[in-house]
């Protein structure tokens, strides 16, 4: 992602210029992406307690690919339009929709059944802790010496909230270290494999493609019988809309709006913005409670990914950070441009 710098300078004196109309849009939508992926932990939360949690998954994100691919593909100009006879434009956004989203999301479904859902943001902030070891394993792109440091704190972080004493299934918290893993994986794979230039295409055919490896572990479960499916609450379908609305389609096109408008440093801070939304937002409307281990542990990672993302945008030009981002979270699949070298 090439960030521009608008300030247009005569001699060694920069001019001062007023802010441009689509700033002001882009910081909304930034604030949309704060506050709308911080509550889609809660809304897990809620639509675990009478869902089974692959089925959520899968539920939520084929329903948005089905309601965005359309949409897509008819309003990319420059986009491959994939059919039936190239199906090898989907191997790319199917292996990164299988790690981010039926790996990573269905990992956090169903580890939120007896996690609090505050704790699982906690432990999802780590996600670009995680690309960066893997922006080293698969791109040989050694961390600086600020990576490093944000590494060793952000570890720490994890090892305070991963105690087992006051935050119930150990087992839980090792599925989202996974889910984590899993989503910070295919994160950086993402810039590697084929993809279609349109962001909202390639997030389509992720979702699509994640939706139906969901529906398959769903089915191996067992959670597609009836009576897995019968008693629904009227809370749990509320808060399936939420996360297939604002959840998945408002919120990504906020997120690619913000990214067109507003430098990468300024969009990658919903990386430690939405964990202390989730945070607050699972303690005030579901009485989560916050312990001193958990909140010691979310501010060691919310610090270790702040040092990260400054430590990120300090790179000399030209030298490419992980994936430049530290902008992506396991509640919203990564726009295919986005993950690409120069979008």
């Amino acid at each position: 992602m090439t960030q521009l710098d608008d300030s247009p300078v005569t001699g060694s004196r920069p001019l001062r210029k007023a802010a441009p109309p689509g700033q002001l849009s882009g910081w909304i939508a930034l604030g949309v992406v704060w506050v709308v992926w911080g509550s889609t932990y809660l809304a897990i939360r809620v639509g675990d307690r009478t869902l089974p949690p692959f089925t959520l998954a899968a539920v939520r994100y084929l329903v948005a690919g089905l309601v965005l691919f359309p949409l897509a593909l008819a309003g990319a100009r420059r986009a491959r339009r994939p059919g039936s006879s190239r199906l090898a434009q989907w191997a790319g956004p199917a292996v990164v929709g299988t790690l981010l989203l039926a790996f990573g999301n269905g990992g956090v479904c169903y580890a939120e059944r007896t996690l609090p859902s505050g704790l699982a943001a906690l432990l999802v902030a780590s996600v670009p802790l995680w690309m960066v070891l893997a922006d080293w394993v698969i791109n040989g792109r050694r961390p600086r010496a600020g990576g490093w440091l944000a590494l060793a704190l952000g570890l720490a972080g994890v090892a305070v909230l991963a105690q087992p004493h006051g935050h119930g299934d150990i087992l839980a918290v090792l599925v989202v270290l996974g889910a984590s893993v899993s989503w910070g994986t295919g994160s950086v794979l993402a810039g590697r494999l084929p993809a279609p230039d349109s962001p909202f295409l390639g997030s389509a055919m992720q979702m699509l493609a994640g939706g139906a490896v969901l529906t398959g572990i769903a089915a191996a479960t067992g959670e597609l019988a009836p009576a897995e499916v019968s008693h629904v609450s009227a809370q749990s379908l509320l808060a399936l809309f939420y996360l297939i609305g604002p959840g998945s389609l408002l919120a990504l096109t906020c997120y690619v709006i913000a990214l067109r408008r507003l430098p990468i440093s300024t969009v990658s801070t919903y990386a430690y913005v939405n964990p202390v939304v989730a945070v607050s937002l699972g303690a005030l409307i579901l009485g989560e409670p916050l312990t001193g281990a958990t909140a010691l542990g979310g501010v060691i990672i919310v610090a270790a990914v702040a040092l990260l993302v400054t430590s990120q945008a300090r790179r000399p030009r030209g030298e490419s950070p992980a994936r430049s981002a530290v902008s992506t979270a396991p509640e919203a699949p990564r726009p295919a441009a986005e993950a690409r070298p120069a979008a």
